[in-house]
């Protein structure tokens, strides 16, 4: 079994906070950042809109960075127009129209659509004149930059109140204490710039998911009659793909969390549609490519779990979530507790991965021992079942190698 390990990551999502009249935070607007210092994206358009998508749904998490608050997102047109999917529920952030987009029927129409479907609109750095206005019926949001415009022309844009009393306005690049004031006097709605507090950068380690099977699950998903069993296999054999559907569980499916026991139950719970949303914005984030061999310790270790638990008459697909996530954990260099917790996990996974308890904590331990040649002479019996998960572990390698 190969030594090397998988390719681990630190992904970075900026946050600057946006104010409310009371001086409480009322929301993020989130932003890329290639690095921890980062001030400024280095990357534009549609890359680092996917970017900030996959890192603050499927790694960091939402209520990582926003504590349940609404966050703002640039969209660029292709988002807009529907060429490129938003993989998120409604309720989960503001899409804002970017200044540089120009708004023409087709563009009007891409963002009826998005609202229609719920989703809440702003207008980023608004300038009279534009072809923005064409928006106003169908935004919630118009943001006023302060360092860009004058007072003459920040007026003007207040004026359009008269005409659509619905547009809440939100002042920001506020960089000093007298744009703050005029903000307040002026009666805006929502305030942010650097007067009130700078971007901060929120990092987490993750693993890159293998943008071969990315490739191939795209093409199963593309398919009318894909089966649901192939897709959750897919799914599976790549550690990282597997993190990030559980963890979209918690923030792109819509209604109340929900706790879940498996792979399989969070790619139905996900759907195929949202799965290829998801899948599509990691391969224009270029995520790294890791090899084969890179995942084989952590599939052979979840498969472990799995066939032992299969043996004892336990689910196999909770033991293999359960296996997965603590290779996932050790590889990541994280308390395993720092990683399940924020997952929506059943009972019963997240008894054994945090506490070593219930019958899946047995499973592990057994697995773990066996594994560091510290089991007792029972764990002998394990031999079948080892050489069993890595020949799956080989044979999945294989199978996606040659699709």
């Amino acid at each position: 079994m190969s030594n090397v390990i998988p390719e681990v990551t630190d992904v970075h999502v900026g946050r600057q906070a946006i104010y409310d009249r009371q001086g409480d935070i009322a929301a993020f607007e989130l932003l890329f950042r290639n690095s921890p210092g980062a001030r400024s994206a280095t990357n534009g358009g549609a890359l680092a809109t996917s970017q900030v998508m996959v890192a603050a749904f499927t790694t960091v998490g939402l209520e990582e960075l926003a504590g349940g608050r609404p966050c703002f997102i640039n969209l660029t047109a292709d988002f807009l127009l529907g060429e490129l999917p938003v993989p998120f529920a409604p309720e989960h952030a503001v899409l804002e129209v970017l200044e540089t987009v120009d708004v023409d029927d087709r563009l009007v129409a891409g963002v009826a659509s998005l609202v229609e479907r719920g989703y809440v609109i702003a207008l980023d750095d608004f300038v009279s004149g534009s072809g923005h206005e064409r928006l106003f019926a169908l935004a919630t949001y118009v943001k006023v930059d302060f360092l860009g415009t004058t007072a003459a022309q920040r007026q003007a844009i207040l004026d359009v109140r008269r005409a659509y009393p619905h547009l809440k306005f939100v002042a920001e690049r506020l960089e000093t204490a007298a744009d703050v004031t005029e903000a307040h006097e002026r009666g805006y709605d929502l305030f942010q710039g650097y007067a009130l507090s700078r971007p901060a950068v929120v990092t987490a380690r993750t693993l890159s998911a293998s943008r071969l099977r990315c490739v191939h699950l795209l093409g199963l998903l593309m398919a009318p009659d894909v089966g649901l069993d192939r897709i959750v296999s897919i799914v599976s054999s790549d550690p990282a793909l597997s993190y990030r559907m559980l963890q979209a569980v918690n923030t792109a499916a819509t209604g109340a969390a929900h706790r879940v026991s498996s792979v399989h139950e969070a790619v139905v719970m996900l759907g195929t549609a949202q799965i290829r949303n998801w899948v599509t914005l990691m391969l224009i984030g270029d995520l790294t490519e890791a090899g084969e061999e890179q995942t084989a310790d952590i599939l052979v270790h979840a498969q472990l779990c799995r066939l032992i638990a299969e043996s004892t008459g336990l689910s196999g697909d909770e033991a293999f979530t359960a296996g997965l996530l603590d290779a996932v954990a050790g590889l990541l260099g994280l308390p395993v507790d720092t990683l399940a917790g924020k997952l929506p996990l059943a009972a019963m996974v997240r008894d054994a991965l945090l506490h070593g308890t219930g019958p899946l904590g047995d499973v592990l331990a057994a697995v773990q021992a066996h594994e560091h040649g510290t089991a007792t002479a029972a764990g002998a019996d394990m031999l079948p079942q080892q050489l069993a998960a890595l020949a799956w572990a080989t044979k999945t390698a294989q199978a996606i190698r040659s699709n």
